[in-house]
């Protein structure tokens, strides 16, 4: 089985012989590739909608991995027992989602020791919970493909998450920059994507900006003070990251 480009890097981060349960799994490709490469030694996909559900399960019968991939009807984390695995992977759905369902499942999170999240939009939520929940961000990716760009995120549970994360997000000086990297600006942009960002993530952030610009130009023209305090909360992040985004060193491929 071959998988795309984002799932296999999302595979690359499980840990050997893991115990995974991959929330809102659609097609299982990513448990079914864990057990078959003796990645996972048992997964769970987890699935809300009946459409993908049975998806699931005719991949699952069609790999022969019935014995060790459970396919479960269910939300969030409910597919779960408390201890019965030590990995999640969720991936493909915002920010905003995967940490509701983090949140309303915490109880299930008990014995799991790594989380691997892969957000379509809103990662500064996601950073924002784990950071919230002692979670330690120990990787993060940026990739492009078939024209979008995705972040996964992989983050371990630590009893000095504080400490951790107290020094991961420390506001950072950039040589020639008049704006410092602060803990706001890296749970928005990524504070080990920052520390050696690509030409994805530059890429990803000039795209931001535009879009932040056109949004200040409507706002601008309304009369409204509450339109013109926006403005200039616009203008003022618009200059931050573009300032960052100019001044970080890129890497190259």
């Amino acid at each position: 089985m071959k998988l795309s480009a984002r799932l296999q890097h999302i595979a690359d981060r499980l840990p050997a012989g893991c115990r995974m349960a991959d929330i809102g799994s659609d097609h299982a490709l990513l448990p079914v590739y864990a057990v078959q490469n003796g990645i996972a030694l048992s997964a769970i996909a987890g699935e809300v909608n009946e459409g993908p559900l049975d998806a699931a399960r005719r991949q699952v019968a069609e790999a022969g991995e019935t014995g060790r991939i459970s396919v479960r009807k269910g939300d969030g984390l409910a597919v779960i027992a408390p201890g019965e695995v030590d990995c999640i992977t969720i991936a493909g759905m915002g920010g905003a989602l995967i940490a509701t369902i983090l949140s309303q499942g915490k109880e299930k999170l008990a014995g799991v020791t790594r989380l691997v999240l892969q957000p379509n939009v809103g990662e500064d939520l996601v950073r924002r919970w784990l950071v919230q929940n002692g979670w330690y961000l120990t990787d993060e990716a940026i990739l492009e493909e078939d024209g979008k760009v995705y972040e996964i995120l992989t983050a371990e549970h630590a009893e000095d998450a504080n400490e951790l994360n107290k020094a991961l997000y420390r506001e950072r000086t950039i040589p020639g920059c008049s704006v410092p990297l602060t803990e706001e600006l890296q749970l928005l942009m990524g504070p080990r994507l920052t520390m050696a960002p690509g030409e994805v993530w530059e890429a990803k952030w000039r795209s931001e900006i535009a879009k932040l610009e056109k949004i200040r130009k409507s706002v601008a023209a309304s009369k409204q003070e509450s339109a013109r305090e926006k403005a200039e909360e616009l203008t003022s992040r618009i200059h931050q990251l573009k300032e960052v985004v100019t001044c970080l060193p890129k890497v190259k491929p």
